[in-house]
C-alpha cells in the first residue's frame, strides 16, 4: 500500500502584503497547510492605510528605469521583478475582479482608488484556498527544531511546529499598525546580521517662523520641483508644523538622511515656477513695480500664491528680493536647509533590516534552513509611487517559491 504524503505546514508570520501574497502563491500546492499569524486583531492594516491616498499599486515605466529606484539593490530587484513584475501585479488585481488604470504620472491604481474592495476580494480568495489565520499572536522566538513560540491572550508561550517559516513582520514605521521591529533581537541572537532600522519616505524639519506656520500649516505645494545633489524630482509637498512632507521629498529621503547622519545640513533647492525658465522670470520681474507691494507684484507677474511669496520671505536673502535677476534665480532654486529628519514612527516605510548576505537567492536564511524573510524586514528601500508595494509583493513571491522548492526539492 502506498501512503499519501504527509501534509507539510508553513507558518507565515505577518499578514501584510508580503505575507499574504506568499500565502496565495503557496495555496495551490497539494498537501500543504498554510498558517498566517499576526499580532494585530485584523490583517493588512498598513495596506489599508496606504489605500486612503489612492493605493498606488505599481508603476508603468519600463523595468530598466523601475529597478533603478532600488538604488544599490537594483540588480537584486531586477531578478525579483522577473518573478513578480508590474504586469503580474496588474493581472493579480484583475484576477480578483479589480480593474486598474494608469494615472497621468504613470502610476497604476485600482478603480475606485480604494484598498478595501481589493483586500476583501483577496481575503475571500485566501479563505477559499483554506489559508488559516491566527490573529492576536505575537511572535517571540523560534526554536532549533522550527517550533515557533507566540504570546496570545490565553497563552504566554504558545508553541507551533512548522516545516517552513516565512518572516514578513514589516519594518518599524507606523508602529500603531503592528510593525514595531521587535523581531530584531531574536533574529540577531540567531546569528543574523541586521542593519539598523531608520526612517524612509519621511518628512524633514525646517524650523519655520511662528508667523509662517500659523498661516500655512497643512497647506499643499503643488507642481513644484526639488533638487539635491544633481537629482531633480517633480511632485507635491505639504507644509507640516515642523517642516515638509510629500512625494517629491520622499524620493530624496535616502541621500538626505545619509547627509544628516554625517553631521552635515542638507539643503534642498525648491523651484517655485518649474514651468518658467530663469530668463523668463527675470524678464517678467524687470517690469517697473512702482508702489505695488512685492506680494502683489509677484501675484500679478508670476501668479504667485501667498504661500509661494511667504516661502521667499522665509528663506531668501533680502538683497535678492529687489534685484530682478537674482530674484528670478531664487524663485527657480530657493535654498531650504533641513535641520533634522522626522522620527521613524511617522515615516511611510523604514530602511534597514535583515542583510541580504544572510540569505540565498530564494530569501532563505543560510544558517537556518527552511526559514525565509520577505517584505520590509529586508534591508532595502524604495520611494513611494508603486515601487515600495511592488517590492514587498515581489519578495513575498520569491520567498514563496523558495519555500515550495525547499519542501519539495524534486519539484513533484
Amino acid at each position: 500500500m502506498t501512503l499519501a504524503p504527509r501534509e507539510k505546514i508553513v507558518a507565515i508570520i505577518g499578514a501584510g502584503p508580503a505575507g499574504l501574497i506568499a500565502a496565495q502563491k503557496l495555496s495551490g500546492i497539494e498537501n500543504l497547510q498554510l498558517h498566517v499569524f499576526d499580532q494585530k486583531p485584523s490583517v493588512a492594516r498598513k495596506f489599508l492605510i496606504a489605500g486612503r491616498g489612492g493605493l498606488n499599486l505599481t508603476h508603468s515605466e519600463p523595468l530598466t528605469h523601475f529597478t533603478e529606484k532600488y538604488a544599490e539593490n537594483a540588480e537584486r530587484f531586477s531578478a525579483f521583478l522577473k518573478r513578480f513584475s508590474p504586469e503580474d501585479m496588474m493581472n493579480w488585481a484583475a484576477a480578483l475582479g479589480i480593474s486598474v488604470f494608469k494615472g497621468s504620472s504613470g502610476r497604476i491604481f485600482p478603480d475606485g482608488l480604494k484598498a478595501t474592495p481589493l483586500l476583501r476580494a483577496w481575503l475571500k480568495e485566501l479563505e477559499r484556498a483554506q489559508v488559516q489565520f491566527h490573529l492576536r499572536h505575537r511572535w517571540l522566538k523560534t526554536g532549533d527544531d522550527q517550533t515557533l513560540v507566540f504570546s496570545t491572550q490565553d497563552n504566554p508561550a504558545l508553541a507551533f511546529k512548522a516545516d517552513a517559516i516565512l518572516y514578513a513582520m514589516g519594518g518599524a514605521s507606523y508602529p500603531h499598525l503592528g510593525a514595531i521591529g521587535d523581531w530584531i533581537d531574536p533574529l540577531r541572537s540567531a546569528g543574523i546580521n541586521i542593519a539598523p532600522l531608520s526612517p524612509s519616505n519621511c518628512g524633514f524639519q525646517t524650523g519655520w517662523s511662528d508667523h509662517f506656520i500659523s498661516r500655512f500649516e497643512g497647506a499643499p505645494l503643488k507642481n513644484i520641483r526639488l533638487s539635491h545633489e544633481n537629482r531633480r524630482i517633480a511632485g507635491d509637498l505639504v507644509i507640516t508644523k515642523s517642516g515638509l512632507e510629500g512625494g517629491a521629498l520622499y524620493a530624496l529621503s535616502k541621500p538626505l538622511r545619509e547627509q544628516l547622519s554625517r553631521g552635515s545640513v542638507p539643503i534642498i533647492l525648491l523651484d517655485l515656477k518649474p514651468e518658467m525658465a530663469a530668463p523668463q522670470l527675470a524678464g517678467a520681474l524687470s517690469a517697473p513695480r512702482g508702489k505695488i507691494s512685492l506680494s502683489n507684484f509677484l501675484r500679478k507677474k508670476l501668479k504667485f500664491s501667498p504661500i509661494q511669496t511667504a516661502l521667499l520671505h522665509e528663506f531668501a536673502a533680502k538683497e535678492k528680493m529687489t534685484d530682478p535677476e537674482k530674484l528670478g534665480k531664487t524663485v527657480k532654486a530657493l535654498p531650504i536647509p533641513l535641520q533634522a529628519i522626522n522620527g521613524i514612527e511617522r515615516a511611510i516605510s523604514s530602511a534597514g533590516g535583515v542583510k541580504f548576505k544572510n540569505l540565498n537567492n530564494q530569501l532563505m536564511i543560510k544558517n537556518l534552513p527552511g526559514q525565509f524573510v520577505a517584505g520590509e524586514m529586508l534591508d532595502w528601500e524604495a520611494p513611494t509611487g508603486g515601487y515600495l508595494l511592488q517590492g514587498c509583493f515581489a519578495t513575498g513571491v520569491v520567498a514563496a517559491e523558495g519555500i515550495a522548492r525547499y519542501l519539495d526539492p524534486a519539484g513533484r
